[in-house]
């Protein structure tokens, strides 16, 4: 995703550096080791919640 954020909390993020946003806001940087353990993680919920939601968990 790219977004147009505020570093003014980070000054010493460049481009192409992975950081964590809050409310627009670059509020850490990541080294590319965490980066990658995150999207992996997020990446892991994404395919979880698609399951529950093929199963019907989410039915109304």
């Amino acid at each position: 995703v790219r977004r147009t954020i505020s570093l003014a909390l980070t000054p010493e993020a460049k481009v192409g550096d992975y950081v964590i946003v809050h409310t627009g806001f670059a509020i850490s940087v990541l080294d590319e080791e965490e980066a990658q353990e995150s999207l992996a993680l997020f990446a892991e919920l994404e395919e979880s919640w698609a399951a529950e939601e093929a199963a019907g968990a989410y039915a109304t």
